[in-house]
C-alpha cells in the first residue's frame, strides 16, 4: 500500500442511532436517543416517542375539600385521602390530537352515580390564546391602550380598569405569530410563566414596571402592594359616614376616580351633617361626588398627590367654615390620612393626628382586601381539538353550549364565552401547578377535558371505538407511552359535574 493510499484510506463510519420524527406539534421534530424534543415535553426514550410527563389523574374525595380519614379501630391512618375511586383523567402529560385526524389520546369512560360519563382529553396547541390579568390596586400602570411589554417587547396593552383594579390583555395571536420572531418567543414565553403561576416582569408605555405572579400581590415600581381598594371616595363615605360622626367636623376621601365629601353627600345629609363650606378643585357630578380632582397616579387614592390640600380651594364662612374646623383627608385603602384644623385665616394647617380617628381609619384598612394579581388563561378550542372528539366538529361545539358537554382546563372549571366556537377562560390557579407547556412554533400548550353523558357521546359522533377504562388507562397508559401520577384536585373544582349531566338527554 503506497502513501497515496494510505492517505486517503476509507475508516470505518461509526453507526448512528435513528432518530424518531415526533409528530406531538407541526414542529415534527427529529429527537436522537435519549434527547427531547425542542418543546421538552416528548423525547426519544427506549426507541419510542415518550411523553415526559406523565398523565395526571386527579383523586377528589367524597366532599370537595374534605380530608377524610378511617374511623377509629381501623387500620391507622397514613396521612393519605381517602381514596373514593372517583378517579379523573386530565389532559396534563396526555398527549395531543395533533395531526387532526387521529381521536384524542384517551377517551375515557367510567360509572360516577349511576351516569355512565365519557371524559375525552388533550392538550391543545394554542396558538389563538393569551391571558387577562386582573391587578388588584389603585395604583396607576399607564394610559389606557399602552403596549405592555416583556424583554422589550410587546406582549399586549392596557385595557380598562374595573372597579379597584387594573386590568392587561396580553398574547394573542397576532403577538404570538404577526410580529417577529423575538416578539412571538417573548410572548409565548411571558404567557407561559404567567399559566405556570411564575412571576412575570412586565413594563408598560408611559407608565410603571410592574411584577405579576398568580395569586401574589403586585410589585409595582419596586413596591410591594398590600391593599385592594375599599371602594371609590364615594362609597367610602356611604359606607363610614356613621363612624366619624361626631368625631370630625368634615372627611374628605380622595380617589381618582370619584372623591367623596361627607358633608355634601347623601349620606352625610341623611344622617344631619353640618355644611363646612369646604370646595373641591375637580369636576363635580351629584352633591359630594368630585370627578378628576387629579391625574392618576402612585399617591393619594391612585392620584399624583403627595399633598391632598392641593385639591382643595378656599374655604367659604358664609357657609359654615370656621377657625378650629376640623378636617379628615384620607386614601380609599386607609394607607395615608392626615388631620387638619382651619386658622384664623380659614387655612387648614397639619396637626398630631388625633387617637380618636384611629379606630376609622383602621375600619378602612380592615374592609380592604388584599391586592393580588389573577391570571385568567383564555383560549380559542379550534378544529383539531374537537376533530380529536368527534369525527363532525361542529357537534362537539353545539354540545357545549347546550350544556351537554362539560368543559375543564387540567380539571378546572371555566367559563365559556356566548357566540361561536370554544372560547373559554380559567383561572390558572385552579389548575395544578405546571399544566401548561409550549411548542416552539410558538404556542402554548394546555390541557382541556370534555365530560359528557356516553349516551350523548354516541349521538354527536365520537369516536366511540376509542373509548376505555380508568383501569385501562392506568395500566397501559396512552399513544405516546404514558405513566401515571395522581394528584389531588384542587379545593372548589367540582368534579363530576352531575347537577349538569345527571339528567335524561333531550327528547
Amino acid at each position: 500500500m503506497n502513501e497515496l493510499t494510505e492517505r486517503f484510506e476509507t475508516k470505518p463510519v461509526k453507526e448512528q442511532p435513528e432518530k424518531l420524527r415526533c409528530d406531538a406539534c407541526p414542529v415534527m421534530c427529529y429527537i436522537a436517543e435519549g434527547r427531547t424534543g425542542a418543546c421538552d415535553r416528548y423525547g426519544n426514550f427506549g426507541g419510542r416517542i415518550t411523553r415526559c410527563d406523565p398523565v395526571t389523574i386527579l383523586e377528589h374525595a367524597a366532599e370537595e375539600g374534605a380530608m377524610l380519614v378511617p374511623f377509629e379501630g381501623e387500620v391507622p391512618w397514613d396521612g393519605e385521602l381517602v381514596n373514593t375511586k372517583r378517579r379523573f383523567v386530565s389532559a396534563i402529560g396526555a398527549g395531543t390530537t395533533y395531526p387532526d385526524f387521529k381521536p384524542a389520546p384517551f377517551i375515557v369512560s367510567q360509572d360516577v352515580e349511576g351516569v355512565d360519563l365519557v371524559t375525552v382529553v388533550t392538550e391543545g396547541i394554542f396558538s389563538y390564546c393569551g391571558v387577562k390579568v386582573k391587578i388588584d390596586t389603585d395604583r396607576y400602570l399607564g394610559p389606557e391602550a399602552a403596549a405592555v411589554r416583556a424583554g422589550g417587547e410587546a406582549i399586549g396593552h392596557v385595557t380598562t380598569a374595573e372597579y379597584g383594579s387594573q386590568m392587561l390583555s396580553l398574547g394573542g395571536v397576532h403577538h404570538l405569530t404577526g410580529g417577529s420572531k423575538a416578539e412571538g418567543r417573548v410572548a409565548c414565553q411571558a404567557l407561559l410563566d404567567l399559566c405556570n403561576k411564575k412571576p412575570v416582569e412586565l413594563t408598560i408605555d408611559g407608565g410603571s414596571t410592574v411584577i405579576v405572579e398568580a395569586g401574589q400581590p403586585p410589585v409595582i415600581d419596586g413596591k410591594r402592594e398590600a391593599r385592594m381598594r375599599v371602594g371609590c371616595g364615594s362609597a367610602a363615605i356611604g359606607m363610614f359616614a356613621t363612624q366619624w360622626q361626631g368625631l370630625v367636623d368634615e372627611v374628605v376621601v380622595v380617589d381618582d376616580h370619584i372623591t367623596g365629601v361627607v358633608s355634601e353627600h347623601q349620606a352625610g345629609k341623611v344622617i344631619g351633617w353640618q355644611e363646612t363650606g369646604i370646595k373641591v378643585i375637580g369636576r363635580r357630578s351629584t352633591p359630594g361626588r368630585y370627578f378628576k380632582v387629579s391625574e392618576p397616579g402612585l399617591g393619594w387614592g391612585g392620584t399624583v398627590l403627595d399633598d391632598p390640600l392641593e385639591i382643595l380651594g378656599d374655604f367659604n364662612d358664609k357657609k359654615g367654615a370656621r377657625p378650629g374646623l376640623s378636617l379628615l383627608m384620607v386614601s380609599t385603602t386607609g394607607e395615608q390620612f392626615a388631620y387638619y384644623e382651619l386658622d384664623a385665616a380659614l387655612k387648614p394647617v397639619r396637626k398630631p393626628f388625633p387617637e380618636r380617628l384611629g379606630k376609622s381609619v383602621a375600619l378602612i384598612e380592615e374592609n380592604c382586601e388584599p391586592a393580588l394579581c389573577t391570571v385568567l388563561f383564555m383560549g380559542g378550542a379550534g378544529g383539531s381539538l374537537r376533530a380529536g372528539v368527534t369525527e363532525n366538529p361542529v357537534n362537539l361545539t353545539r354540545s357545549v353550549h347546550d350544556l351537554k358537554t362539560y368543559v375543564t382546563v387540567g380539571g378546572a372549571p371555566v367559563y365559556v364565552w356566548p357566540g361561536g366556537g370554544i372560547t373559554i377562560m380559567v383561572d390558572v390557579m385552579r389548575t395544578p401547578d405546571n399544566a401548561f407547556g409550549y411548542v416552539p412554533t410558538p404556542a402554548l400548550v394546555a390541557p382541556i377535558e370534555f365530560t359528557l353523558r356516553r349516551d350523548d357521546y354516541i349521538r354527536l359522533g365520537g369516536h366511540a371505538d376509542e373509548i376505555r377504562s380508568v383501569e385501562d388507562v392506568l395500566e397501559k397508559g396512552g399513544e405516546y407511552f404514558n405513566a401515571r401520577q395522581a394528584r389531588g384536585a384542587a379545593p372548589g373544582n367540582p368534579w363530576p359535574p352531575l347537577q349538569q349531566l345527571h339528567r335524561e338527554p333531550k327528547r
